[in-house]
């Protein structure tokens, strides 16, 4: 008797999807500007959520579908009580070879041993600024103290990479290229700078706010850095490059100048769990509905397969017909 052969998850582009987004919670103890408001947010309440079992489910059937890397997402996962329990679910699911989070580290020294111990193989930290009141500024809290603390206990767990994610905006914090440069070269992160993207209806998105990561390079090289590219890029939304005396990486995400749609796997369950196969789409799928309504598994699994399939060619930022998601990114999951 033959094996089953293990299913491909494929769009309607022939692309290859085996990464997975997921946000476990729509709440956040920080207010970054290009997130979400300062006030005014309704949260989701807890019965509204994702459950962790219902989160195992899922990961146990997009893993029979051909997903094998696993991000948890918010949000800020972190605030979700016990989340290394919903990592230890996640790594007994047979397949599932990668698990990361995307988290602001304000928790991360008190939770980041459990985490690893449970599963947890890499961390990206958002981290606009390394200047305190300038931090403050953009996430509207004094938390930089705490961050900094989580990122020295992950660092001291030795997991790696840690990726420090960085979102240039301009007159805001392009200033700092080169105190990330140097941080990247004294310290065990990779540091990624990100091109700001309009995401959510009011946050002060403009293409003059945008920093091209062209000019980024430019303004690096003008200040002497050596970049040496870094293989590949692939389906990795990053151009990775080393630095020139081989201590530090950089990568550089360029979302509006040089999107990777074409070469996109991923897609992502929001907190309320509804399935988007693009940060940007306008449509998305209730699979907690079919949960919840005891739909069989090979239903659900049917209905992913789906959804993967009428998956986007791309967005349009700055482009004719582009429109910004109706939810803000915390709402859809980071």
């Amino acid at each position: 008797m033959k094996s089953r052969q293990k299913e491909i998850l494929l769009d309607g582009f022939g692309r290859k999807v085996n990464n997975l987004r997921i946000s476990v919670t729509d709440r956040c103890n920080f207010r970054c500007r290009y997130c979400m408001p300062e006030d005014g947010t309704k949260w989701f309440r807890k019965h509204e959520l994702l459950s962790f079992e219902e989160i195992a489910r899922l990961v146990q059937l997009f893993a029979e579908l051909g997903i094998s890397h696993i991000r948890l997402t918010g949000g800020e996962p972190l605030m979700r009580r016990d989340l290394h329990v919903l990592v230890g679910m996640v790594a007994a699911v047979k397949g599932i070879v990668d698990i990361a989070l995307t988290t602001n580290g304000f928790f991360l020294a008190e939770q980041a041993e459990s985490l690893v111990s449970s599963g947890l193989c890499r961390i990206n930290v958002s981290l606009d600024s390394l200047d305190p009141m300038r931090f403050s500024g953009i996430v509207r809290r004094d938390y930089m103290h705490e961050v900094n603390q989580g990122l020295e206990a992950a660092g001291k767990l030795g997991l790696r990479p840690i990726k420090l994610n960085v979102v240039l905006m301009r007159g805001v914090n392009d200033n700092e290229m080169m105190d990330f440069v140097r941080l990247a070269e004294s310290k065990p992160y990779v540091v990624r700078f990100i091109e700001f993207m309009p995401v959510g209806p009011d946050n002060g998105w403009s293409m003059q706010s945008v920093i091209f990561t062209k000019e980024i390079i430019g303004r690096m090289k003008d200040a002497g850095v050596e970049l040496h590219p870094i293989g590949y890029r692939g389906a990795q939304p990053a151009c990775r490059y080393s630095l020139g005396d081989g201590r530090g990486e950089v990568g550089f995400i360029s979302p509006v100048s040089d999107p990777f749609c074409s070469s996109c796997n991923r897609v992502r369950i929001t907190s309320d769990g509804k399935l988007r196969a693009c940060l940007f789409s306008s449509h998305e799928t209730d699979l907690k509905q079919l949960l919840r309504n005891g739909a069989p598994d090979e239903e659900i699994k049917n209905v992913i397969a789906g959804t993967v399939l009428k998956k986007e060619a791309g967005h349009l930022i700055n482009r004719q017909g582009f429109r910004k998601p109706e939810r803000t990114m915390s709402q859809i999951g980071g």
